[in-house]
C-alpha cells in the first residue's frame, strides 16, 4: 500500500460500518476509512482493489469478512415513512441535492439517524432520516421528487433528480467479490496491517454509488 494510503488508514477522522448492515450504517471510529473501487484480485486472505483515484490497494481479508450486495430500485419506491441514507450537496437555498439515496430495510431502521459531513465529493453530507413527506420536485429538477427528512433534533429537505441512483442492500456472499466487481470497503490498519472490515458490493459491474 502507498504512503498516502497507510497514512489515511492511519489518520482519518471518518464514519464507519457497524455489524450487519454495510457502510451508511455510521459508527464513529477515528481510524477507518472507505475505500471505493474495482476488485483486482481475491483471495481467501486478501482484497486487492484499485481505487478511484487508480491506486491499487492491498487489504488483508479476514475469516468471516462481511458481504452486503447493494441493487438498484427505482424513484417511486421511496414512500412516505421510508428510512433512507442520502449523500447530497448543499445548496444556496437551504436544501440538499441528492448524489444517491440509499432504502433501509425494514430491519435497518433507524440506524446511522442523524445529519454530517460525507466524504462522497467534497462538502458533500450523508442524512440518514425518516420521510415525512414527498413531492413533486421543483419545475427546475423534472421528474425528480422532493423529499422532507425527519431525523432526531433536525430535519432536511432533500430534491432528488431523476437521474440519481436510488439503491437498497441485502445481505450477500462471498460469490460477489471476483475481479471487475464494483466495491465499497471498510478499511482499518490492524497490527499494522491495512485490513478490510465489510465489503459493499454490486452484481455484473454495478457500482455502490455511496
Amino acid at each position: 500500500m502507498s504512503k498516502r494510503l497507510t497514512s489515511v488508514l492511519l489518520t482519518a477522522t471518518v464514519l464507519s460500518g457497524t455489524v450487519g448492515v454495510p457502510l451508511l450504517a455510521y459508527a464513529q471510529n477515528a481510524d477507518t476509512v472507505r475505500i471505493r473501487g474495482t476488485l483486482v484480485r481475491v483471495d481467501a486472505t486478501t482484497l486487492v482493489v484499485q481505487d478511484r483515484s487508480g491506486e491499487v490497494v492491498s487489504l488483508a481479508r479476514p475469516a468471516g469478512l462481511p458481504v452486503s450486495e447493494v441493487y438498484p430500485i427505482k424513484l417511486s419506491d421511496i414512500k412516505r415513512g421510508s428510512f433512507i441514507g442520502t449523500a447530497a450537496m448543499p445548496q444556496p437555498d437551504g436544501t440538499q441535492k441528492a448524489l444517491e439515496v440509499v432504502v433501509f430495510p425494514e430491519a435497518a431502521r433507524g440506524t446511522g439517524e442523524g445529519h454530517r459531513p460525507w466524504d462522497l465529493l467534497p462538502e458533500s453530507t450523508m442524512t440518514n432520516a425518516t420521510v415525512a413527506d414527498l413531492a413533486a420536485a421543483p419545475k427546475s429538477v423534472r421528474g425528480g421528487q422532493q423529499l422532507h427528512l425527519t431525523y432526531k433534533g433536525g430535519e432536511k429537505t432533500v430534491v432528488v433528480p431523476p437521474d440519481v441512483p436510488v439503491v437498497t442492500f441485502r445481505p450477500g456472499t462471498d460469490a460477489l467479490l471476483v475481479p471487475g466487481a464494483r466495491v465499497l470497503v471498510n478499511a482499518q490498519e490492524k497490527n499494522g496491517t491495512p485490513t478490510a472490515l465489510r465489503v459493499t458490493a454490486g452484481r455484473n459491474g454495478f457500482a455502490p454509488p455511496m
